[in-house]
């Protein structure tokens, strides 16, 4: 049977809200309906009783005041009232009768009505009879005018706020039929009287309600009760088990017999120790359990959730054992008894459980907690004994582009076997475990053989970079390892962790393939890299950025064509940082799309202080152009400088298809719908593809400056891909922009060679903005 959890018991509160009183809430705990539900039964007799002593009060006043004023005056009054009355009892009726119940809240309003119907019935006997009697039998009919509002506070109704409704509508009238008479005395004891009627009724509700609570509240705990005696009851995971001075069962219950796997019959009198052990019970070869309860036993103790390993059936299982030595009135020991139960399977799912905290589900590697553990033992190891211990830190190269292109699937099984060839390299005192994702580690006990640490790092490398066979794909990666020793490079496990993942870093930095140390300086140039990316983030809010700009001129006439923007950043604590080191950075801390939004912005407005055919070279990278929104920033940047979509050229590099060239392609195609041209910058350096080229149109490509300053040097193969590139260019409507030129002789090479434009120290290196203005206006000044 399944296990549900009781819900706790309802409890009475020390103090009720008026509104809840009153079923002003529409608290489901204090509808009134629910309350009086046991109640219902005895609703028409109740009705029936309340329609009677109406009927003897109406008789009584008109037997009063019919000779005084006269049927015709009294009987309307009495049909009215009876009528009031029969509502009322059909409205009671349908309380007993749930089929017909109109729903508890239309039954109080009805309620409701029906006490405001009939208060207004006897306030209008009582104002209008004593008037037209001339003042006879006024006391009468106030004393029974009274009587009712006392029996209406102590019978209780369904709906308590038609009683202060019908009670208050009748002390006002009595209030105001001794104010007419000039009763004032009298009329203020009948407000008095009115209100303590009304707070009586309140005061009875709250009774009645906190009594039905706490009922409900024990018939609530009644059944938890009841519940969990049935569970036990019904649990066949609990039994009973009794044994004699001799260690022999007796009185073996049902339960125990079954989790014995025999019967009642066949176990009555055997030793308990013998039917348990199995066939270790021949040989004397006990599970160590085993043998502690049998000590439990032979000292007469009382031992409580003992694990004991047993054999029922040749099958191995797990009993939790709790028992006590029973002793007669003597205090003669006549045996033991306890309970006990059969909790094979949470054994077996808390070893799982143990075994998921301590090792990775995929590689069946020992996981990050395993592996700290290690690691933490192994600087203990090596502080006792004065040796030393190290960590590698392995990390897979290219292994992204396997799960991105191969999938997830692919990729899981990839892991599985670097795991696997993980371990054969292991030898002694050595661990492997995973850390996450493509992420590995080796602990090394005892790492004071001289190059132990570097051999493993050659070995782990050499072997993850051999080819895998993955569902008939062949794949290949290779591996980056980082290395710490200590307690030389760390004296806790967090240090040692932090300078293994720093000699990864710059092991990956360089390529990829190789095994790194940690070196001291590795330490400074992250806290460095911190540090400037600390300042980084506050550089924009400081207005610590500026543009420069360096012209591009026409191969052929030198004049201005167009100026490449160039981000420079001055650093209020690091002064001038080169574009080197922090362009880098900010792509790595995506940084680089707020810097790319305001060098699109700030290049487009300076560019409108430029001539009209001088255009306005923004590089973006990867990062910005893989934005979702990188059109709008474009558009944005346009429309709120002004400048005319012709004059802005975007120059990307060939990475940005490397990554998602869909988006990438669709980016571009976009900004090209504008109006604006597209440059391809620093052609020929990276995975250069021409397929790229056909399907986007770009309106340059730039050589770049090592191809320039080979065909300078006289390189055969530079000049080779320079001429290639102007011819391929020209074919597919592109100009050529030659980037690096310094010298007059590269200049006139490069013009020789057909490039289009030329950039270059030796044109002008990159300025400030008004310098670029300056230029202008010194270029208008000789044409003058």
């Amino acid at each position: 049977m399944a296990n549900k959890p009781a819900s706790p018991p309802a409890t009475v509160p020390a103090v009720l809200p008026i509104a809840d009183v009153l079923g002003l809430s529409r608290n489901p705990a204090f509808e009134p309906t629910r309350l009086r539900g046991d109640e219902f039964a005895g609703v028409a007799q109740a009705s029936r009783h309340r329609m009677l002593a109406n009927a003897l009060l109406v008789a009584f006043i008109a037997a009063a005041f019919a000779p005084l004023i006269g049927l015709v005056v009294v009987g309307p009054w009495a049909i009215l009232l009876g009528c009031v009355l029969w509502r009322t009892r059909q409205t009671d009726m349908e309380l007993v009768d749930p089929a017909k119940s109109a729903g508890p809240p239309e039954l109080e309003r009805r309620q409701n009505l029906n006490a405001i119907a009939a208060a207004l019935c006897w306030v209008g006997a009582l104002l209008l009879f004593p008037w037209l009697s001339g003042g006879a039998q006024a006391i009468t009919l106030l004393l029974i005018i009274l009587v009712l509002m006392i029996s209406s506070t102590f019978v209780f109704s369904t709906s308590p706020l038609s009683v202060l409704v019908y009670n208050a509508i009748l002390g006002v009238g009595v209030a105001l039929s001794l104010a007419l008479g000039a009763e004032w005395q009298a009329a203020g004891g009948a407000i008095l009287f009115t209100i303590a009627s009304l707070v009586a009724t309140i005061e009875v509700r709250t009774t009645f309600v906190k009594a039905r609570l706490a009922e409900a509240a024990v018939a609530e705990k009644e059944a938890v009760v009841s519940l969990l005696l049935r569970e036990f009851e019904e649990n066949e995971a609990d039994w009973l088990w009794e044994i004699d001075p001799a260690r022999k069962l007796r009185s073996v219950s049902p339960r125990f017999a079954y989790a014995l796997g025999q019967s009642q019959a066949e176990v009555e009198g055997k030793p308990l120790l013998e039917l348990i052990a199995g066939r270790g019970w021949a040989s004397g070869q006990f599970p160590a359990s085993l043998h502690d309860l049998a000590e439990k036993l032979k000292s007469r103790e009382n031992f409580s959730n003992m694990l004991v390993q047993v054999a029922i059936l040749g099958e191995e299982r797990w009993w939790e054992l709790s028992g006590t030595p029973v002793r007669d009135e003597q205090g003669r020991f006549i045996g033991f008894r306890g309970v006990g139960s059969d909790v094979t399977e949470q054994r077996k799912s808390s070893e799982k459980i143990a075994y998921l905290a301590r090792f990775d589900t995929l590689t069946q590697l020992p996981n990050r907690l395993q592996l700290t553990e290690a690691l933490g033992e192994a600087l203990r190891y090596a502080q006792q004994w004065r040796t030393r211990c190290a960590l590698l830190m392995v990390d897979l190269d290219r292994f992204k582009a396997v799960n991105d292109s191969l999938g997830h699937m692919t990729g899981d099984k990839l892991l599985a076997q670097v795991s696997a060839r993980l371990q054969t390299l292991m030898g002694e005192n050595q661990l492997c475990g995973r850390l996450g994702g493509d992420e590995f580690a080796i602990v090394i006990r005892d790492a004071s053989a001289p190059g132990v640490v570097r051999d493993l790092a050659e070995r782990v490398i050499e072997r993850l970079s051999e080819p895998y066979q993955v569902d008939h794909h062949t794949l290949y990666v290779g591996a980056s390892v980082g290395s710490s020793e200590g307690p030389r490079d760390g004296a806790t496990v967090e240090e040692m962790m932090r300078n293994a993942d720093l000699a990864l870093y710059r092991a990956k930095d360089a390529g990829g393939g190789e095994h790194c140390r940690f070196e001291p300086v590795l330490h400074a140039s992250a806290e460095e890299r911190r540090q400037l990316e600390v300042a980084l983030r506050k550089a924009l809010g400081r207005d610590e950025m500026e543009l420069h700009y360096q012209p591009v001129v026409d191969a052929r006439s030198e004049s201005v064509v167009s100026f490449e923007a160039l981000v420079r950043w001055n650093s209020a604590e690091h002064g001038f940082v080169s574009p080197g080191k922090f362009i880098p950075l900010a792509e790595d801390t995506r940084l680089i799309v707020p810097i790319g939004q305001w060098v699109m912005r700030k290049a487009c407005e300076e560019a409108r202080n430029w001539p009209e055919h001088v255009k306005v070279n923004v590089n973006v990278s990867p990062e910005q152009l893989l934005e979702p929104g990188f059109h709008s920033e474009v558009v944005q940047a346009l429309a709120h400088t002004g400048l005319a979509p012709e004059r802005l050229e975007i120059e990307v590099t060939e990475s940005i298809f490397l990554r998602d060239a869909s988006i990438a392609r669709s980016a571009l195609e976009q900004v090209m719908a504008l109006g604006c041209s597209v440059a391809l910058d620093d052609f020929g350096t990276g995975y250069s593809s021409l397929g790229y080229l056909r399907k986007l149109r770009f309106s340059t490509i730039k050589v770049d400056r090592t191809f320039v300053q080979g065909a300078a040097q006289g390189s055969a193969e530079s000049l080779a891909i320079i001429n290639a590139v102007v011819a391929m260019a020209r074919s597919l409507h592109m100009t050529t922009t030659a980037e690096g030129v310094e010298t007059s002789e590269e200049a006139e090479l490069i013009r020789n060679l057909g490039c289009d434009k030329i950039q270059g120290y030796y044109f002008g290196r990159p300025m400030p903005a008004a310098d670029a203005r300056a230029l202008f206006r010194m270029l208008h000044t000789r044409r003058a």
